[in-house]
C-alpha cells in the first residue's frame, strides 16, 4: 500500500472500516492456537477488545487479554481496565514488571564509585580497551568497603527483590524526554557517562557531536518502555503459550506507525519467540486504517463503555478547552516539544501526580535539557530560579519551553509517541 492509498483507506465511512477489521480479526485467528490482545484501557483497545466480542463470541472465550500496569497508568485507566474484566468475563491477565535480580548502586552511588576510581588512578581496571565500561557490575564490584559502608548508611542501594519500577528506570537509565529519537542509547547511565568521558570519538557528525554534548548534561532514556511494558508483556505471552498478539494501533497515531502499517500490512509475521519452538508468531493491527473520530464513533453507534479519563479536560494553549486523548504513562514527557503536550495536561487534569514526578526529579532534568537545547545564548527564568521556585511559579514556566527546537541534534530526527 502506498501513502494515497493508505489516505484513501482512512477516509472510508465506518462501516467499511469495521468490515476491514473482521475480515482481518478472521484471517488472524486462522492462523493462531493462542490468540492475545494487547489491553492499554483506553478506548482503542476497549473498541478492539468490542470487535472480537461482537463478531467472533466463539473466541473471546479462549483470548488471553494482557493488561500493561507499568505502574504509572492513570488511576482511571487501570480500574476501568479491571471493571471491564469483571463485567466481560475475561481471561485477564495484568503485566507487572520484573523483580531487581541482585543488589545494586543507585545512580548517585555509581557516580561516587566512578568518581573515587577516577580520584585514585584506578577507573582503567574497570574500562575496556576502547574507553567504555566493562560492566555496571565491574564498577560495582570495584567499590572499596568504606565506601561502600558510607553507601548503605546513605540508602543509595537497590534491593534484590524489589519490583522494577519508573524511578527504578530513570534512576539507572534516565527520564523518558523528547522521544525515542532523542534515545538511542540504551545503556545504564553510568555507563554512558563513562563512554563520554572516556572514549574517543573519530566522528566529524555535527548531529552526533551534538546529541553527545546534550547527554553529558541531560539523563533521557527511553528503557522505561522496554522494562516496564515491552518485557513484562512478552514475559506473560510466553507462560501463555500465545502465538498472535492483537492490537489497537492506527496509523494516524504518528508517521513510524503509518509506515510499520505501510510496509508490514494488518497481519504480519514477527520476531520467533523460544517459547513456540520455531513455530511462528503473528502481529495483527485490524483497526490500521481508523482515526480517532471512527473510534469515537463506533463507541457511541455501539454504546461501548470507555475509561472516564477521556472525559477529563485541560485549557489548551489556544483558550479552549479539550479532552484528553491518550492513556499511555501518567509521567511520559516524550511530547516536550510539543504544545499541549502530556506533562502540560497533566498539570491541570492530576495536579498532585505533576507536582510529585516534578519534585522527584523531572523538573530538574528538564531545567539540564533546557540548558542543552537552547538555541537564545541570554539568560532565562531556567537560570534565574531553583527547580522549586520554578514549579510553584505562576504562570508555568514548565508549561512553554521555548528553546528546545532547532538544535543540531534534533535534525531530521522525529517524534515518536509511545501511547496505547
Amino acid at each position: 500500500m502506498r501513502w494515497h492509498e493508505l489516505e484513501t483507506e482512512q477516509e472510508q465511512p465506518l462501516a467499511y472500516k469495521v468490515e476491514m477489521a473482521r475480515e482481518m480479526l478472521w484471517q488472524a485467528f486462522k492462523r493462531a492456537d493462542r490468540p492475545a490482545l494487547a489491553f492499554s484501557g483506553g478506548k482503542d483497545s476497549t473498541v478492539l477488545l468490542d470487535l472480537v466480542r461482537r463478531f467472533f463470541p466463539e473466541k473471546i472465550r479462549r483470548l488471553v487479554v494482557i493488561y500493561g500496569n507499568t505502574g504509572v497508568e492513570f488511576p482511571e485507566c487501570v480500574k476501568f481496565a479491571r471493571w471491564l474484566a469483571g463485567e466481560w468475563g475475561l481471561d485477564f491477565h495484568e503485566a507487572r514488571p520484573g523483580q531487581i535480580e541482585q543488589d545494586h548502586f543507585k545512580y548517585a552511588g555509581q557516580r561516587r564509585i566512578w568518581q573515587h576510581l577516577i580520584e585514585s588512578g584506578q577507573i582503567s581496571d574497570v574500562l575496556k580497551e576502547d574507553g567504555k565500561l566493562k560492566s555496571t557490575r565491574t564498577l560495582e564490584q570495584a567499590c572499596p568497603a568504606f565506601l561502600q559502608q558510607k553507601l548503605e548508611e546513605e540508602r543509595l542501594v537497590w534491593r534484590a527483590g524489589q519490583r522494577k519500577s519508573f524511578w527504578w528506570c530513570v534512576d539507572q537509565y534516565g527520564w523518558p524526554l523528547l522521544g525515542k529519537s532523542w534515545s538511542r542509547l540504551k545503556a545504564h547511565r553510568i555507563n554512558i557517562d563513562t563512554f563520554l568521558r572516556f572514549s574517543e570519538s573519530n566522528s566529524n557528525d555535527v548531529q552526533l557531536l551534538a546529541y553527545y554534548d546534550v547527554l553529558r548534561q541531560a539523563k533521557i532514556s527511553q528503557a522505561c518502555c522496554d522494562v516496564l511494558k515491552k518485557e513484562p508483556a512478552e514475559r506473560v505471552q510466553a507462560g501463555l503459550g500465545v502465538d498472535l498478539i492483537l492490537k489497537g494501533l492506527m496509523a494516524s497515531e504518528s508517521r513510524s506507525r503509518a509506515m510499520n502499517f505501510l510496509t508490514r500490512g494488518y497481519l504480519f509475521e514477527g520476531a520467533r519467540r523460544d517459547h513456540l519452538h520455531g513455530r511462528p508468531f503473528f502481529h495483527c493491527q485490524p483497526m490500521a486504517i481508523w482515526t480517532d473520530e471512527d473510534v469515537w464513533e463506533y463507541i457511541r453507534a455501539y454504546e461501548v463503555p470507555y475509561a472516564p479519563l477521556y472525559d477529563r479536560t485541560f485549557i489548551a494553549h489556544d483558550e479552549s478547552r479539550q479532552h484528553i486523548r491518550r492513556n499511555g504513562c501518567m509521567f511520559c514527557a516524550t511530547d516536550l516539544r510539543y504544545t499541549d503536550n502530556h506533562l502540560y495536561a497533566l498539570r491541570q487534569t492530576h495536579p498532585k501526580a505533576w507536582n510529585t514526578v516534578m519534585r522527584r526529579g523531572l523538573g530538574e532534568e528538564i531545567r539540564c535539557l533546557q540548558r542543552a537545547l537552547r538555541s537564545a545564548p541570554q539568560l532565562t527564568l531556567f537560570d534565574q530560579f531553583t527547580t522549586e521556585e520554578l514549579i510553584e511559579a505562576q504562570p508555568c514556566v514548565f508549561d512553554d519551553l521555548d528553546g528546545l527546537g532547532g538544535h543540531p541534534a534534533h535534525d531530521g530526527l522525529a517524534y515518536d509517541p509511545e501511547v496505547e
